[in-house]
């Protein structure tokens, strides 16, 4: 069994409160949550700065490659958003045996 995890470092657009933020945070994690059904999405970071999110996406898999391919596809659908932009991406993959 692997768990991937991804971490996305978002710079919003024209936000200038926290209210706008949700209204640009919520719709891109609803959009991940139906797009790729198996993941868990949640805003992680930043949730006192109007203009920055973190954004934590976990997928669980039977394999490796299955876990970057999704964190993969994840990453390039929130770095194709136009009023988004994306400072940085992590990637890790813990697998079961590991301690």
């Amino acid at each position: 069994m692997y768990v991937g995890a991804l971490t996305l470092d978002i710079l919003l657009g024209d936000v200038r409160s926290l209210k706008q933020k949700r209204s640009v945070v919520r719709p891109l994690i609803a959009e991940l949550q139906r797009r790729f059904p198996g993941v868990a999405v949640a805003e992680t970071g930043h949730h006192d700065l109007h203009r920055r999110a973190e954004i934590g996406v976990a997928v669980v898999s039977g394999s490796a490659a299955n876990c970057d391919e999704v964190l993969d596809a994840c990453e390039r659908m929130v770095a194709y958003h136009p009023e988004i932009e994306l400072l940085s991406a992590r990637q890790r993959l813990f697998n079961d045996h590991e301690e």
